[in-house]
């Protein structure tokens, strides 16, 4: 009798267990090749599914799957775990870097004892056990750490190729859907000729002389082979534009499959994306984020495509967040880790990469190090204010200390000088703490100027201190995606528009990177050396004076305890005597900084997975880039309520909770609570809340958590 190992639904087909072993064995062998593990992913392919031989296993697909509804399913018929044990009978020096990808191809990588007690279980006695050649070669492994990355890569070969092959079967009309990209060879001249027209509409200005300085010095110091890469630009230089150039030339040169830019914020992500997708085609370039609505796609052929693309990032260019990058690498989840052999041999773009947490800085850096010395990637670091991340990083103490990247290198020659000549701001520094009143009474003395500040407490104490003339306008996080995104939008045209003879913004620091913004003068308040820095790019950004101004204030008030006071402490100790723009200065930063760190590693993943018994799923849950205690709430802007009515009608649906997450604003739970007990909070579905009054989102502010509404609630 043939095993069954799917039934297609509408009709029964039957695809045999056989076919289906062969066709995953087929896809991830050749995932694996891209690392020199080929016949590898061929044994776990056709390891993966060999329990659905087990009899009660064939009972209970065939009644699950509606062929035979009164079949009796008799015993276990679970089938993960046979392939594993099997793996271990036939390859006995090699199964355990297997049986963890074969055993949690559905369910997830197992911790070391969980992993021990499923390998307890007896090999069923329905099940065949048949001899498998291979050649089993283990790639050379130079650190401990490379090992757990080794076993996530295999099992992201199983995942990715059961998947696909899966629903090559199951849904063959979505399978036909992937794979339809130009070649990065085909993407370097679609570039180039847009560089070709960009260049020949330019006005001859020594901003434009060099970023053509920097594209030039790109191309040449794309021939070198893989490594670790910098492109240390100031603000306005073209650094977007011209680390894509580096990478796609740099990737066709040295055979690489694609581009992966890693960006912190969606704020700069969704600049990005749209840049690219203007060169390169929407066909080309992938946007994979929480925030990424892929029904306002009108093409719904391409639309379904780029959904199909974020499972496992079978894409040319893919531009993403840190946190979906790392945290996917160091997950435990099938969903998660199905896209990680498709960052091997791949060029990885880490933009801003001085915002990269430092609390988990060590198992960062090892990765990196991993990911180019046994996955062949090349990486490039890019930003204004470049972090030290080579050599050894000193903490504290010895104890948090350890081994950075090899050598990275510059692409641009210390000669060039960027930060002298794309100078176009002075720094000042008052040393007079102030309080709100008269920051306020300093703003409005200017009449384009922009304010940052640290928390949205202060954006909102000082922006409803000014004067409402002329464009007057606040932004934070306590205002919903969508919110945000039209006051930037209004910002940038009023910026546009000589008419418009005040325009005040005061924001947090959601405006500080990737917002292209001109504005004469800025106000910063006191933080760490390279927001401060970002803070100045945002003045006098096109040089259309000889210099702004950007003028670090602080309050009377301290800084809230924890990072950001030991940002601010780094710089302090600096002294006065640097050229704050200068990678002199960013460098002694950092170094200040670094020694300031208890660890960088705070969860301890090096005791996690650096050593035989991996504890997967711990790690897993502890790697958690963001501290998120915050809940997040559905508030009352534009069509909001629409949506929400259509929630609590049709339940919750993929397309439904990517529309609401524009209109949704992440609170404190002490907030959260304010508002519950102000009978603000309706929670319309399980875990799903909503501040559906319009009293209680301002126009201007966002969401009130604080205003004489909610005392007045509490009094009745």
């Amino acid at each position: 009798m043939n095993i069954i190992s799917h039934i297609r639904p509408e009709n029964f087909a039957v695809q045999t267990n056989e076919e289906h072993q062969q066709g995953v064995a087929r896809l991830a062998a050749q995932f694996a090749t891209v690392f020199g593990m080929e016949e590898w992913g061929r044994v776990l392919g056709l390891l993966h599914d060999k329990g659905k031989e087990k009899r009660a296993f064939q009972q209970h697909i065939i009644k699950e799957s509606g062929l035979d509804p009164n079949v009796k399913v008799e015993g276990d018929y679970r089938h993960a775990y046979v392939g594993a044990i099997m793996a271990k009978q036939l390859f006995p020096k090699f199964y355990p870097l297997m049986i963890n990808a074969i055993m949690g191809h559905h369910r997830g990588l197992y911790d070391d004892g969980d992993m021990k007690e499923v390998m307890k279980s007896e090999m069923p006695n329905d099940v065949n056990v048949e001899r498998i050649e291979a050649r089993l070669i283990v790639p050379p492994i130079g650190k401990p750490q490379d090992i757990h990355h080794l076993q996530r890569m295999l099992y992201s070969c199983l995942v990715d190729a059961d998947y696909l092959d899966t629903e090559a079967f199951m849904q063959p009309e979505q399978s036909k859907l992937r794979g339809k990209y130009d070649s990065l060879a085909m993407l370097e001249k679609k570039l180039e000729a847009y560089l070709s027209r960009l260049k020949k509409n330019a006005p001859d200005t020594e901003v434009n002389r060099i970023r053509n300085e920097v594209q030039q010095c790109c191309i040449k110091e794309s021939d070198n082979k893989p490594g670790f890469f910098s492109l240390t630009v100031p603000t306005g230089g073209g650094k977007t534009l011209s680390s894509v150039l580096w990478a796609i030339k740099h990737a066709v040169r040295n055979n690489l499959n694609r581009i992966i830019i890693a960006i912190p914020y969606t704020s700069i992500i969704t600049q990005t994306a749209s840049v690219l997708r203007n060169i390169f085609g929407e066909e080309n370039v992938l946007e994979h984020h929480s925030n990424v609505d892929s029904s306002k796609v009108n093409d719904k052929e391409l639309a379904s495509r780029m959904k199909l693309a974020t499972e496992n990032w079978d894409y040319p260019i893919i531009v993403t967040t840190n946190v979906q990058f790392f945290e996917s690498l160091f997950s435990n989840k099938p969903s998660d880790c199905r896209k990680l052999h498709n960052i091997a041999k791949s060029v990885l773009i880490f933009d801003e990469v001085q915002t990269l947490p430092i609390a988990f800085l060590q198992p960062i850096v090892d990765t990196f190090n991993t990911l180019k010395r046994v996955f062949g990637t090349s990486i490039l670091f890019t930003t204004a204010s470049q972090p030290v991340l080579s050599g050894e990083i000193m903490g504290a103490n010895p104890f948090v200390s350890f081994e950075g990247l090899s050598e990275i290198r510059e692409i641009i020659p210390q000669e060039a000088s960027l930060h002298n000549r794309l100078r176009r701001v002075e720094i000042r520094f008052d040393e007079v703490r102030k309080n709100y009143d008269e920051i306020a009474e300093q703003i409005v003395k200017y009449q384009r100027v922009l304010c940052i500040v640290n928390t949205r407490k202060d954006a909102k104490e000082i922006f409803t201190r000014l004067p409402k003339e002329g464009i007057c306008l606040h932004l934070s996080r306590m205002m919903c995606p969508d919110h945000v995104r039209d006051t930037i939008a209004k910002v940038k045209t009023a910026l546009i528009n000589p008419d418009n003879s005040i325009i005040r913004v005061v924001a947090t620091q959601l405006i500080e990177a990737g917002v292209d913004i001109d504005f004469p003068v800025v106000f910063r308040q006191e933080a760490g050396l390279d927001s401060v820095l970002q803070a100045a790019g945002r003045c006098n950004r096109e040089g259309r004076l000889d210099m702004g101004e950007t003028f670090v204030f602080s309050l009377q008030k301290a800084l809230p305890s924890g990072f950001m006071t030991q940002t601010n402490n780094a710089r302090l100790a600096m002294g006065k005597e640097f050229d704050w723009f200068s990678p002199e200065a960013m460098e002694a930063y950092f170094r200040q900084l670094y020694s300031r760190v208890d660890s960088f590693d705070k969860s301890s993943i090096k005791d996690l997975l650096y050593k035989p018994e991996m504890q997967f799923e711990t790690a897993a849950s502890e790697f958690q880039l963001i501290d998120d205690y915050t809940t997040s709430v559905i508030v009352n802007w534009k069509n909001s309520m629409d949506l929400v009515e259509r929630l609590k009608k049709e339940g919750v649906t993929y397309s439904l909770m990517k529309a609401l997450s524009h209109y949704s604003v992440n609170v404190r739970n002490n907030d959260l609570k304010k508002l519950t007990d102000a009978g603000a909070v309706e929670e319309v579905l399980e875990g799903i809340y909503v501040v559906g009054d319009p009293i209680f989102y301002d126009k201007e502010v966002g969401l009130i958590t604080d205003n004489y509404w909610l005392e007045e609630s509490l009094i009745i």
